[in-house]
């Protein structure tokens, strides 16, 4: 599954959801982990509705975002578009939070993590 970072080096998850400009994406599965691309959030209006909505445009693909802080709003907007805001609440490391989230995709998820894991799959039907 792809899970955006907000980060200022690829290195720590730094920064504000709000105050990101570019976002490191990571595919992620129980046994593997590689960093696939920085994406931009470009170009935005200059109210805070027309921000937010810039950036959850450039993660549409994404199931997950781990962010040092994110505003209710914000929060609100992604889970609207099926991305599920994970907030750190402090600098922790990307590689680090990489490697225990393949440890609970190793294990049980919970259900919600479940969901997220076949965001942008299309569900199997059984034809009799």
């Amino acid at each position: 599954m792809k899970i955006a970072f907000t980060t200022k080096t690829g290195e720590m998850i730094d920064l504000h959801f709000g105050q990101t400009d570019v976002f490191h994406i990571w595919e992620v599965g129980p046994e593997d982990a590689f960093f696939l691309e920085t994406v931009s959030v470009g170009e935005h209006g200059r109210d805070e509705e027309d921000r937010i909505a810039a950036r959850a445009q450039v993660l549409d693909d994404c199931a997950i975002v781990y962010t040092m802080q994110i505003g209710g709003p914000a929060a609100a907007k992604l889970v609207a578009l099926k991305i599920h805001p994970m907030k750190t609440g402090n600098e922790v490391g990307l590689k680090e939070t990489v490697e225990r989230f393949q440890e609970v995709l190793r294990g049980n998820p919970p259900p919600w993590l479940r969901k997220a894991m076949n965001k942008g799959q299309t569900p199997a039907f059984d034809e009799d």
